[in-house]
């Protein structure tokens, strides 16, 4: 635990000597407006007690001073966020180069220069805004080594101050949305440690991001050989119980030297010689000691910069890893079976608004009921994603676990079975109570509604999808059967690989489909918007059949599509914060685009009628068994239609709830509650939903708000670079031999050959041409139109029951699901078998 630091004056009024230049025995984890991050974690080191060079910080109070001291300096700086456009930083930095440092400033970093012994030292930028959770700001100030004489130091403290502004320091905090104006820099200033060895330590892998393993990097000499990237390191990992689980010797091209006169050496050496380990077990096991004393004195993992010299280590810097994934969790069988299905529909991290809003009462509450009803079974989305601090922390594969209630579930189908036939679902009043509140809410307009109202409004669209489900549940069962028997028929009679066809009828999907393909034609048929199609770009498409008077019967066109249609989700439905089809209408030109150029390929009607010409001409059927067929036939045409529809309509009253928090945020933001309206996503509903009008809120009520979204934001920004699980837990074993580029999850559809087409969104729909073997992230149903036109799919993400393995099967092509890298380790136009039955993708030319 950190510990209390004594209380000082505000850094930003306190202009005397005695606050511009502290030891680090008087700094703390609490002084980051006075020291940076650097120095107050320093500070916090030395006063638990571990080993660290003598030094002192020279506290932004300092840099305050010089800046307010020296008029051109003073001028140029922001003087708040309200400054036109980013700051000059070259003039700044060259402004400080040259600065005047107030002459009781300058003496007070000289007597504590001397104090250290007036030998080589390290000077260090230390900015308020670094070594943060989420904002390492690693290498983005200056650091000087080597520094020796009391003018060497004082220009390397004005050195120091000036890279505040540096344009990567700069660029780094714009994209923090950290504002320049109130960023500050410290110096830490220490004793130079003539480095026998030094590098960096982890208190958690970063790679794996195992929290019980130490993963040390070290280079001989100075430790900045290593942080540069100036050499191969040793490489060790530690165990829990100090057993090195694994070791690399580096390669030594280069080795840093303090000199004792100042300045820094590059010694080359021999490259025959053969280096010796850096770290023998016995060092690596006491440096990882003291490394899992570091983590849990601030109880969270450290990304630790060490040096060992005289027999002895001593500690550089510690700061919070950053990009840290996931602890690697042990999956059972039903996890593996069931996690690339769920982990497709959740191709980025849930913001609180997702989960508290949508995903948990609208599609999680739908999963969660249909296992409980049917099957018996508990499944808890918040437990798929768990969340730490307000912030989803990682993917936990589902592992659905029977119930008490799985004893009853025959009793609760077979009413259902008999029931409810899914051709009839949408004659039920339950259906009709949907459309009419569904429709209700789509005529709302959020911005004429009264603050109890607004507030309301997310909940009772997420309530609405409450009808669908209650549909689903009923509905559901026979449908499998239906569909079970069908399979089972095709099957006896050897004409299994006909079930995808003939099952296909129409449905809301087929629908927007076909009515994606009027579209197509009407690009094909009308040469202005040929010409308009050619040298695809969606986002200048869309902008130019928004104001293209030539092209206004298209934009009619697309305007009733979107009608229709544009409730569709684009990323994916389990959450509210990505944009519809109306909202990114990029989406559907992309398609339409993809169609244009693949006019030839079959479509499901014809297909779906020739498997039936295949199916009555099959010897063993007479006219009797013939209409049994056609009856189990409809029977699974409506399964699959219900399956789809159902999908459909629940996304309905998702444009209600996304107008709903962009009106809430919007009237956060026009209150000073909060910076940005986007930022209402870091919020949860029942925050929002027990939060008075944004008007009358108390200061403590807009504190709390703002203090929420800038720690979450902060988190999710820290786990910005750590995926939701590791692709090697999830999908397993991946790797590839002499003949199989990629091995995934079997969907079926046979084999196939063709060329490789990587399609990593919508924008790049266009590039698909028939035949194309279609690899891709994941897939959700806006992607269903690209299936007609490629030969084959391969997904990185899901399994065989997620949406993109069934709508292929349904379609009759081959695909590979959960490859993990496909779109990393295939190349456009390269040619490949797919083999959809044994889940492996190989080179063409070794197939056979």
């Amino acid at each position: 635990m950190t510990h209390p630091t004594p209380a000082r004056p505000d850094p930003a009024t306190a202009g005397g000597p005695h606050h511009w230049v502290l030891p680090l025995a008087e700094l703390g984890s609490g002084d980051l407006a006075v020291a940076g991050g650097k120095g107050a974690n320093l500070g916090e080191l030395v006063r638990a007690g571990f080993p660290v060079p003598d030094g002192v910080v020279i506290t932004t109070a300092a840099y305050r001073a010089a800046a307010e001291h020296d008029p051109a300096v003073r001028d140029v700086i922001p003087a708040g966020p309200d400054a036109d456009g980013p700051p000059d930083g070259a003039l700044l930095r060259e402004l400080f180069a040259a600065a005047t440092i107030p002459e009781a400033l300058a003496a007070a970093i000289t007597d504590a220069y001397r104090g250290l012994g007036t030998g080589p030292v390290a000077v260090r930028s230390s900015a308020t805004a670094e070594d943060l959770p989420g904002a390492a700001f690693a290498g983005q100030q200056d650091t000087l080594l080597g520094v020796v004489g009391e003018r060497a130091l004082l220009d390397a403290v004005r050195q120091c101050w000036g890279s505040l502004w540096s344009d990567r320091a700069i660029a780094y905090r714009q994209r923090r949305g950290i504002d320049s104006s109130g960023a500050a820099v410290a110096v830490v200033v220490q004793r130079m440690v003539p480095a026998d060895s030094a590098g960096v330590l982890f208190t958690a892998n970063p790679v794996t991001g195992a929290r019980d393993e130490i993963v040390v990097d070290a280079g001989a000499g100075l430790g900045e050989s290593v942080v540069s990237g100036l050499v191969t390191p040793d490489h060790v990992v530690v165990g829990p119980d100090g057993e090195i689980r694994s070791r690399r010797t580096g390669r030594r091209e280069v080795v840093l030297r303090q000199l004792p006169e100042g300045g820094i050496e590059r010694v080359t050496p021999d490259p025959l010689d053969t280096p010796e380990p850096l770290l023998p077990d016995p060092l690596a096991r006491e440096l990882a000691d003291l490394g899992r004393a570091v983590a849990a004195h601030f109880d969270r993992p450290q990304d630790v910069e060490w040096a060992r010299h005289d027999g002895r280590f001593l500690l550089l810097q510690a700061r919070p890893m950053t990009a840290l994934p996931p602890a690697p969790i042990r999956l059972n069988r039903r996890q593996r079976f069931l996690g690339p299905t769920f982990a497709e529909l959740i191709p980025i991290r849930p913001y609180p608004m997702d989960m508290s809003a949508w995903l948990l009462p609208g599609p999680g509450r739908m999963v969660r009921r249909m296992l409980a009803e049917i099957p018996g079974a508990h499944l808890d989305l918040a437990e798929v994603l768990p969340e730490v601090d307000g912030v989803v922390d990682r993917f936990v594969p589902p592992s659905p676990r029977p119930t008490r209630a799985v004893l009853g579930a025959p009793r609760r189908v077979l009413p259902r079975l008999r029931r409810f036939r899914p051709a009839g679902w949408t004659t039920d009043r339950r259906f009709t109570a949907f459309e009419q509140e569904a429709g209700r809410l789509e005529r709302l307009d959020p911005s004429a509604l009264d603050w109890a109202a607004l507030r309301g409004l997310p909940r009772r669209a997420a309530e609405a999808v409450d009808l669908i489900t209650d549909l689903r549940v009923d509905y559901l069962p026979r449908a499998g059967l239906d569909l079970l028997r069908l399979r089972l028929a095709l099957g006896a009679l050897g004409l299994g690989a006909l079930f995808g066809d003939l099952s296909a009828g129409p449905s809301r999907t087929s629908d927007a489909n076909a009515a994606l393909d009027t579209l197509a034609a009407t690009v094909r048929e009308t040469p202005a918007l040929r010409v308009a199609f050619s040298g695809f770009d969606a986002t200048t498409l869309a902008d130019r059949i928004a104001t293209d008077p030539a092209l206004a019967g298209f934009r009619d066109a697309l305007d009733a599509f979107l009608d229709e249609y544009g409730h569709r989700e684009t990323t994916s439905l389990l959450l509210m914060s990505g944009p519809t089809w109306r909202e990114d209408p990029a989406t559907v030109l992309s398609t339409v685009a993809a169609l244009v150029s693949a006019s030839s390929a079959p479509t499901r009607p014809g297909r779906a009628e020739r498997a039936r010409r295949r199916l009555l001409a099959h010897p063993l059927l007479g006219p009797r068994r013939i209409g049994a067929l056609d009856r189990l036939v409809e029977g699974a045409r409506a399964a699959v239609a219900l399956r789809e529809d159902t999908h459909f309509h629940s996304t309905r009253t998702l444009p209600a709830l996304q107008r709903a928090v962009r009106e809430i945020g919007s009237r956060l933001a026009a209150a000073g509650v909060l910076d940005d309206p986007a930022d209402v996503l870091h919020l949860r509903r029942d925050e929002i939903e027990r939060s008075p009008a944004p008007d009358t809120l108390s200061a403590a009520q807009r504190d709390r708000l703002r203090e929420l979204v800038a720690a979450r934001s902060a988190r999710r920004d820290e786990l910005a670079g750590s995926p939701l699980i590791a692709p090697a837990v999830l999908f397993g074993d991946r790797t590839h031999d002499d003949d199989v580029l990629l091995r995934g999850t079997p969907a079926g559809g046979g084999r196939v050959t063709g060329p490789v087409r990587i399609v990593h969104a919508h924008a790049g729909f266009a590039r698909l041409t028939a035949g194309d073997v279609l690899v891709c992230p994941a897939t959700n149903p806006s992607w269903t139109p690209l299936f007609s036109r490629a030969a084959a799919v391969v997904v990185d993400q899901g399994g065989a029951a997620s949406h993109a393995a069934i709508v292929a099967r349904e379609y009759g092509i081959a695909a590979v699901m959960g490859t993990g890298t496909g779109t990393t380790v295939l190349t456009d136009g390269q040619r490949v078998t797919v083999d959809g039955d044994a889940g492996t993708v190989a080179e063409a030319e070794r197939a056979g």
